[in-house]
């Protein structure tokens, strides 16, 4: 999708862009759940080289509202005290004007802002007049779906408010089909705005792409590879007892160790490959599904011609024979084996639904 390209003020003196280009990285568990669980984290990722940055989700924006919602505002208080016993600087994520001014009166170093605030221009004018007068670092996450405007005009808004020192956060996208990750990369989307505005520091959120401890190396390795400035992990000393995404979570020992092997540029076999041949398939199945719309646009034309030519009832009952027949023979070719039955027999009952055509008056849309 095209956008604007209106100029974008960054500070030179970043927050989020190193000069001596070594990746800013960033790490903490993805729910504050105590004041223990949040001091043992960040003591442990503190000794990890290149962490100076310490995450922890405080409010979770829930799609469902019996879902764990975090802690609330006790949790800056825990956060407060970990940059008080271990130097680190703090961020975490707000999706409002109230959780911008709570995170401010509890010293938090810097902001990032929810992917769901991002998408919704009226928090952001809220969340920037929250901001103005301040100097706060301020991260944009990627609005939940692939809008380079929304995204851009939310770093518009915190322009506007006096903002600059800013970067932006790939943390992926909602789509149709976006296994095996939790949320697609879209690395193309992240390019074009890297492409628009190169001044703009550009981090991943390897965790929240990811969704799985087995994706985190390639997808962080592609993120660098692709000129990333800096990387986001989820971290927590027992990840299994995380109330929140725990299978997207490292121990930091763990952590260690992943980073040194991007900072070394191993590659580990077959990790990278893997994420290239996941992002050939899904260019793939979005061809396949392009391709299957305008098949399903032609046999509706097919359908509509056949429908002048109706012969009553003599007619339905010959369609509803051959219908039969049809599905019988497909349901034993070899090539369908595989296929659920269920689901050939659901679309060749959808199709024959449709064949009817608009004389019958039963025209289905779901098809076409």
């Amino acid at each position: 999708m095209k956008a604007s390209r209106t100029p974008i003020n960054v500070a030179q003196d970043s927050s989020f862009r190193h000069a001596d280009g070594k990746l800013v990285l960033i790490a903490g568990p993805c729910s504050a759940e105590s004041e223990e669980q949040m001091l043992k984290t960040a003591q442990q990722l503190k000794a990890i080289n290149g962490i100076n940055v310490f995450r922890a989700g405080i409010w979770k924006s829930r799609t469902r509202p019996n879902s764990f919602k975090g802690v609330g505002t006790v949790g800056l208080q825990w956060l407060n005290m970990v940059k008080q016993e271990t130097g680190l600087r703090t961020t975490c994520e707000v999706a409002n004007a109230q959780h911008a001014e709570e995170a401010l009166k509890h010293g938090v170093d810097i902001l990032s802002i929810s992917g769901r605030a991002t998408v919704n221009p009226f928090a952001m004018e809220e969340i920037a007049a929250a901001l103005k007068g301040t100097r706060m670092p301020v991260l944009v996450n990627n609005p939940v779906y692939p809008d380079l405007r929304l995204w851009l005009g939310a770093l518009e808004r915190l322009n506007h408010a006096d903002i600059t020192d800013l970067g932006v956060i790939n943390r992926g996208f909602s789509a149709d089909e976006q296994y095996p990750y939790r949320s697609h990369p879209r690395w193309d989307h992240m390019l074009q705005l890297q492409q628009m505005h190169p001044e703009l520091p550009l981090l991943c959120d390897a965790a929240h792409i990811a969704g799985r401890r087995s994706l985190l190396y390639p997808v962080s390795q592609k993120a660098v590879d692709l000129g990333a400035d800096g990387l986001l992990f989820e971290s927590h000393v027992n990840p299994a007892a995380a109330l929140s995404s725990p299978q997207q979570q490292l121990m930091p020992q763990e952590l260690d160790l992943l980073i040194n092997a991007i900072e070394s540029k191993v590659r580990l076999e077959g990790t990278n490959y893997l994420v290239e041949q996941l992002d050939d398939l899904s260019q793939q199945m979005d061809s396949v599904d392009k391709e299957l719309v305008d098949l399903l646009l032609r046999r509706r034309e097919v359908s509509q011609k056949i429908s002048l030519h109706q012969m009553g009832d003599v007619q339905e009952s010959l369609q509803v024979s051959r219908w039969q027949q049809e599905l019988d023979a497909w349901l034993q070719r070899e090539d369908y084996t595989q296929m659920d039955s269920g689901f050939v027999k659901s679309l060749m009952e959808a199709l024959q639904q449709h064949r009817k055509g608009p004389a019958d008056g039963v025209e289905s849309s779901a098809v076409a």
